[in-house]
């Protein structure tokens, strides 16, 4: 059984996207807390898309403490803020989302079985609807995913600290039980990576 926990900024539909099931308990955090949540009973921490940034880096000490007890830690939203070690999303609309392509780079654990990629480049035949901006990677971190312009999109990194950290640009990822799009193709994508993530990484079977 995964104890995970889900920073929660009261983003509508965020709770039905975690949602327990016999593998994954999910605790929900609110982020109007002025101290830092204990992250120590969890396995696993998540900070979807939406998450107060502003808060992240108030509790930038416990998310640290928490790695170094070697756990793991999925961000699916960009920070601008410092808290995340060693890596730094980027805010950037500057390239033309028409020329947008994702590559799988490296993927070492096979977290991209059964996915098809191409779910997250279009949706309804439009690209470029998924990812925002980029990452600037740590030294040692995995990319997983880049962008055409070689931008890391994806990456794991299991060096930076005791503990994983697989984070995206921004790119939402969850066990959806709605649509963030009207693509359900896409919605398929991104619901079967995040069960893969679940079943390598913190390595519990999730149908």
């Amino acid at each position: 059984m995964i104890k995970a926990a889900v920073i929660d900024n009261g983003i509508v539909g965020l709770r039905e996207s975690y949602l327990d099931q016999p593998h994954v308990q999910y605790d929900f955090l609110p982020t109007h807390q002025a101290t830092a949540p204990d992250f120590s009973p969890y396995d696993l921490l998540v900070v979807p898309n939406g998450t107060d940034q502003v808060a992240m880096y108030r509790w930038r000490e416990a998310v640290q403490r928490f790695l170094n007890q070697g756990k793991t830690l999925f961000c699916f939203d960009g920070w601008f803020t410092h808290w995340l070690p060693g890596s730094q999303w980027v805010a950037d609309n500057s390239k033309k989302t028409i020329d947008i392509r994702y590559t799988l780079k490296a993927d070492r654990y096979g977290l991209f079985e059964g996915v098809d990629l191409d779910h997250f480049i279009f949706s309804n035949g439009i690209s470029g609807w998924w990812a925002c901006g980029y990452i600037q990677p740590a030294p040692q971190a995995e990319v997983v995913v880049a962008d055409t312009w070689g931008r890391c999109i994806m990456l794991l990194d299991e060096q930076t600290t005791p503990g994983t950290i697989f984070a995206t640009a921004s790119g939402p990822l969850g066990d959806y039980a709605y649509g963030t799009t009207d693509d359900t193709g896409s919605m398929e994508g991104l619901t079967r990576l995040y069960h893969n993530l679940l079943t390598k990484l913190i390595k519990t079977p999730v149908l």
